[in-house]
Protein backbone atom coordinates (compact mmCIF):
# COMPACT_ATOMS: atom_id res chain seq x y z
CA UNK A 1 0.00 0.00 0.00
CA UNK A 2 2.82 2.57 1.04
CA UNK A 3 6.76 2.24 1.52
CA UNK A 4 8.58 4.33 2.98
CA UNK A 5 12.65 4.33 4.55
CA UNK A 6 11.32 4.40 8.13
CA UNK A 7 8.03 2.94 7.70
CA UNK A 8 6.02 0.11 5.76
CA UNK A 9 2.03 -0.39 4.77
CA UNK A 10 0.51 -2.96 4.09
CA UNK A 11 -3.35 -4.73 4.15
CA UNK A 12 -3.16 -8.29 5.88
CA UNK A 13 -6.59 -10.43 5.53
CA UNK A 14 -7.33 -13.76 6.69
CA UNK A 15 -10.09 -15.16 5.41
CA UNK A 16 -10.16 -18.81 6.59
CA UNK A 17 -11.04 -20.74 9.83
CA UNK A 18 -7.89 -20.61 11.68
CA UNK A 19 -9.56 -20.79 15.06
CA UNK A 20 -6.53 -22.91 16.57
CA UNK A 21 -3.39 -21.37 17.87
CA UNK A 22 -0.21 -20.63 16.33
CA UNK A 23 3.04 -19.18 17.56
CA UNK A 24 6.03 -17.00 15.92
CA UNK A 25 8.74 -14.55 17.47
CA UNK A 26 7.87 -11.05 16.51
CA UNK A 27 11.08 -9.58 14.84
CA UNK A 28 9.65 -5.93 14.07
CA UNK A 29 7.90 -2.93 15.43
CA UNK A 30 4.52 -2.94 14.20
CA UNK A 31 1.05 -1.79 14.46
CA UNK A 32 -2.02 -3.48 13.43
CA UNK A 33 -5.39 -1.57 13.13
CA UNK A 34 -7.99 -3.85 12.32
CA UNK A 35 -10.66 -2.76 9.70
CA UNK A 36 -12.96 -5.71 9.49
CA UNK A 37 -13.53 -8.75 12.09
CA UNK A 38 -11.13 -9.23 14.95
CA UNK A 39 -8.34 -11.43 15.65
CA UNK A 40 -6.87 -13.20 19.09
CA UNK A 41 -3.62 -12.11 20.50
CA UNK A 42 -1.89 -14.58 23.73
CA UNK A 43 1.32 -13.04 25.16
CA UNK A 44 2.87 -14.92 28.74
CA UNK A 45 -0.98 -16.98 28.77
CA UNK A 46 -2.81 -13.32 28.63
CA UNK A 47 -5.61 -13.06 25.71
CA UNK A 48 -5.68 -10.17 24.01
CA UNK A 49 -8.92 -9.66 21.71
CA UNK A 50 -8.47 -7.19 18.38
CA UNK A 51 -10.96 -5.05 16.61
CA UNK A 52 -11.27 -1.66 15.81
CA UNK A 53 -10.80 -0.46 18.98
CA UNK A 54 -8.10 -2.16 20.06
CA UNK A 55 -4.83 -2.23 17.89
CA UNK A 56 -1.61 -4.64 18.22
CA UNK A 57 1.39 -3.58 19.45
CA UNK A 58 4.41 -5.88 18.28
CA UNK A 59 7.84 -5.80 19.62
CA UNK A 60 10.96 -7.60 18.59
CA UNK A 61 11.72 -11.00 20.55
CA UNK A 62 8.11 -11.27 22.12
CA UNK A 63 6.96 -14.58 21.16
CA UNK A 64 3.25 -14.84 20.68
CA UNK A 65 0.53 -16.98 19.44
CA UNK A 66 -2.85 -15.94 17.03
CA UNK A 67 -5.62 -16.99 16.37
CA UNK A 68 -8.18 -15.83 14.02
CA UNK A 69 -11.65 -16.91 14.01
CA UNK A 70 -14.16 -18.23 11.23
CA UNK A 71 -15.47 -14.78 10.22
CA UNK A 72 -11.89 -13.54 9.48
CA UNK A 73 -10.45 -9.80 9.34
CA UNK A 74 -9.21 -7.19 7.22
CA UNK A 75 -6.31 -5.36 9.08
CA UNK A 76 -3.88 -2.53 8.17
CA UNK A 77 -0.20 -3.74 9.13
CA UNK A 78 2.24 -0.79 10.03
CA UNK A 79 5.58 -1.46 10.19
CA UNK A 80 7.82 0.86 11.40
CA UNK A 81 11.85 1.44 12.35
CA UNK A 82 13.14 1.29 15.39
CA UNK A 83 13.98 4.83 15.14
CA UNK A 84 10.95 5.84 14.07
CA UNK A 85 8.94 3.73 17.14
CA UNK A 86 11.48 5.04 19.51
CA UNK A 87 10.66 8.98 18.58
CA UNK A 88 7.08 8.31 19.03
CA UNK A 89 6.98 5.95 21.76
CA UNK A 90 10.44 6.86 23.79
CA UNK A 91 12.15 4.35 25.56
CA UNK A 92 9.27 2.51 28.08
CA UNK A 93 8.50 -0.67 27.84
CA UNK A 94 5.40 -1.87 26.29
CA UNK A 95 4.43 -4.54 28.24
CA UNK A 96 0.87 -4.98 26.60
CA UNK A 97 0.44 -6.38 23.13
CA UNK A 98 -2.65 -3.88 22.53
CA UNK A 99 -3.34 -0.42 22.68
CA UNK A 100 -6.82 1.18 22.70
CA UNK A 101 -7.61 3.36 19.83
CA UNK A 102 -9.97 6.52 20.10
CA UNK A 103 -12.19 7.53 17.55
CA UNK A 104 -10.04 10.25 15.96
CA UNK A 105 -6.82 7.62 15.65
CA UNK A 106 -9.99 5.49 13.39
CA UNK A 107 -10.79 8.59 11.55
CA UNK A 108 -7.06 8.96 11.02
CA UNK A 109 -7.01 5.74 9.76
CA UNK A 110 -9.37 6.25 7.19
CA UNK A 111 -7.64 9.41 6.09
CA UNK A 112 -4.40 7.50 6.11
CA UNK A 113 -5.71 4.82 3.85
CA UNK A 114 -7.39 7.17 1.74
CA UNK A 115 -4.17 9.02 1.12
CA UNK A 116 -1.99 6.44 -0.24
CA UNK A 117 -2.06 7.63 -3.56
CA UNK A 118 0.12 10.45 -2.11
CA UNK A 119 2.19 7.98 -0.03
CA UNK A 120 5.44 10.66 -0.18
CA UNK A 121 3.39 13.36 1.71
CA UNK A 122 -0.23 13.17 2.74
CA UNK A 123 -0.41 9.00 3.30
CA UNK A 124 3.05 9.45 5.71
CA UNK A 125 1.84 12.81 7.55
CA UNK A 126 -1.69 10.85 8.20
CA UNK A 127 0.67 8.05 9.30
CA UNK A 128 2.98 9.91 11.74
CA UNK A 129 0.43 11.68 13.29
CA UNK A 130 -2.01 8.61 13.95
CA UNK A 131 1.06 6.49 15.50
CA UNK A 132 2.64 9.53 17.46
CA UNK A 133 -0.49 10.00 19.12
CA UNK A 134 -1.73 5.91 20.01
CA UNK A 135 1.81 5.01 20.51
CA UNK A 136 2.34 8.15 22.73
CA UNK A 137 -0.57 7.49 24.99
CA UNK A 138 0.21 3.94 25.27
CA UNK A 139 3.75 4.70 26.38
CA UNK A 140 2.77 7.57 28.87
CA UNK A 141 -0.38 4.77 30.21
CA UNK A 142 2.70 2.58 30.44
CA UNK A 143 5.03 4.91 32.89
CA UNK A 144 2.00 5.37 35.37
CA UNK A 145 2.47 3.93 39.06
CA UNK A 146 -0.22 1.82 40.43
CA UNK A 147 -1.74 -1.27 40.24
CA UNK A 148 -1.71 -3.08 36.99
CA UNK A 149 -4.94 -5.00 35.20
CA UNK A 150 -5.01 -8.67 36.23
CA UNK A 151 -6.01 -11.12 34.27
CA UNK A 152 -9.36 -11.21 35.37
CA UNK A 153 -9.81 -7.52 34.60
CA UNK A 154 -8.95 -8.74 30.99
CA UNK A 155 -10.97 -11.76 30.50
CA UNK A 156 -13.91 -9.92 32.14
CA UNK A 157 -13.37 -6.69 29.72
CA UNK A 158 -13.17 -9.06 26.86
CA UNK A 159 -16.09 -10.49 27.46
CA UNK A 160 -18.07 -7.23 28.10
CA UNK A 161 -16.48 -5.81 24.62
CA UNK A 162 -17.63 -8.59 22.93
CA UNK A 163 -21.26 -8.26 23.88
CA UNK A 164 -21.43 -4.63 23.06
CA UNK A 165 -20.07 -5.63 19.39
CA UNK A 166 -22.77 -8.19 19.06
CA UNK A 167 -25.19 -5.24 19.73
CA UNK A 168 -26.27 -7.44 23.23
CA UNK A 169 -30.02 -6.59 24.31
CA UNK A 170 -27.79 -7.04 28.42
CA UNK A 171 -25.84 -4.55 26.24
CA UNK A 172 -27.87 -2.28 26.58
CA UNK A 173 -27.19 -0.92 29.91
CA UNK A 174 -24.57 -1.36 32.51
CA UNK A 175 -26.58 -3.00 35.16
CA UNK A 176 -28.03 -5.60 32.77
CA UNK A 177 -24.50 -6.05 31.13
CA UNK A 178 -22.83 -7.09 34.60
CA UNK A 179 -25.63 -9.12 35.62
CA UNK A 180 -25.12 -11.31 31.98
CA UNK A 181 -21.82 -11.24 33.12
CA UNK A 182 -22.25 -11.94 37.04
CA UNK A 183 -20.03 -9.49 38.16
CA UNK A 184 -21.58 -6.12 39.83
CA UNK A 185 -21.71 -3.27 37.93
CA UNK A 186 -19.05 -1.23 40.11
CA UNK A 187 -16.49 -4.45 39.37
CA UNK A 188 -17.21 -3.91 36.04
CA UNK A 189 -17.02 -0.38 35.43
CA UNK A 190 -14.02 -0.31 37.86
CA UNK A 191 -12.17 -2.73 35.22
CA UNK A 192 -12.57 -0.83 32.19
CA UNK A 193 -10.50 1.93 33.28
CA UNK A 194 -7.43 -0.35 34.38
CA UNK A 195 -7.29 -2.26 31.43
CA UNK A 196 -8.21 0.43 28.40
CA UNK A 197 -7.85 3.61 30.09
CA UNK A 198 -11.10 4.61 29.26
CA UNK A 199 -14.67 3.90 31.20
CA UNK A 200 -17.17 1.75 29.87
CA UNK A 201 -19.53 4.45 28.86
CA UNK A 202 -16.58 6.10 27.00
CA UNK A 203 -15.46 2.47 25.24
CA UNK A 204 -19.57 1.96 24.68
CA UNK A 205 -19.91 5.61 22.76
CA UNK A 206 -16.48 4.81 20.78
CA UNK A 207 -18.18 1.68 19.32
CA UNK A 208 -21.58 3.80 18.33
CA UNK A 209 -19.61 6.20 16.93
CA UNK A 210 -17.39 3.99 14.77
CA UNK A 211 -20.64 2.49 13.62
CA UNK A 212 -21.51 6.06 12.87
CA UNK A 213 -18.66 6.62 10.48
CA UNK A 214 -19.66 3.28 8.76
CA UNK A 215 -23.25 4.80 8.28
CA UNK A 216 -21.83 8.41 7.29
CA UNK A 217 -18.95 7.13 4.80
CA UNK A 218 -21.44 5.75 2.75
CA UNK A 219 -23.55 8.58 2.44
CA UNK A 220 -26.38 7.58 5.36
CA UNK A 221 -29.18 10.33 4.33
CA UNK A 222 -31.03 10.93 7.70
CA UNK A 223 -29.14 11.67 10.90
CA UNK A 224 -32.14 11.07 13.12
CA UNK A 225 -32.83 7.35 11.39
CA UNK A 226 -28.97 6.96 12.44
CA UNK A 227 -29.46 8.04 16.03
CA UNK A 228 -32.78 5.80 16.65
CA UNK A 229 -30.53 3.05 14.61
CA UNK A 230 -27.63 3.53 16.72
CA UNK A 231 -29.42 3.67 20.22
CA UNK A 232 -28.99 7.23 20.43
CA UNK A 233 -32.18 9.65 22.40
CA UNK A 234 -32.06 11.47 19.11
CA UNK A 235 -30.46 13.37 16.74
CA UNK A 236 -28.66 16.19 19.47
CA UNK A 237 -27.40 12.96 21.35
CA UNK A 238 -25.72 11.33 18.36
CA UNK A 239 -24.41 14.64 17.21
CA UNK A 240 -22.87 15.73 20.89
CA UNK A 241 -21.56 12.50 21.14
CA UNK A 242 -20.07 12.46 18.00
CA UNK A 243 -18.47 15.80 18.22
CA UNK A 244 -17.11 14.89 21.53
CA UNK A 245 -14.69 12.00 20.21
CA UNK A 246 -14.34 13.27 16.91
CA UNK A 247 -14.32 17.22 17.32
CA UNK A 248 -16.95 17.30 14.03
CA UNK A 249 -20.61 16.98 13.67
CA UNK A 250 -22.32 14.33 11.58
CA UNK A 251 -22.73 16.40 8.90
CA UNK A 252 -19.25 17.66 8.45
CA UNK A 253 -18.15 14.18 8.68
CA UNK A 254 -20.21 12.45 6.22
CA UNK A 255 -19.54 15.57 3.77
CA UNK A 256 -15.68 14.85 4.43
CA UNK A 257 -15.88 10.95 4.28
CA UNK A 258 -18.07 11.23 1.42
CA UNK A 259 -16.07 13.29 -1.00
CA UNK A 260 -12.66 12.69 -0.07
Amino acid sequence: MAVDRSFRVSEFSCLDDHTGWFGDYQDSYQVVLVRKGMFRVRRGGAVSDMDRTVAYLGVPGAYEEYAHPASGEVCTVVTLTPQLWHSMAGDVPITRPHAYTTARIELAHRRMLAATADPGYACTEELLDMMASMLGQTAARSALPGRRPSRSDDALVDHARAAIAADHPAARRLSSLATQLGVSPYRLSRAFPRVLGVSLTRYRNRVRVARALDRLEAGEPSLASLAADLGFADQAHLTRTVRDHLGQTPTVLRRILVTR
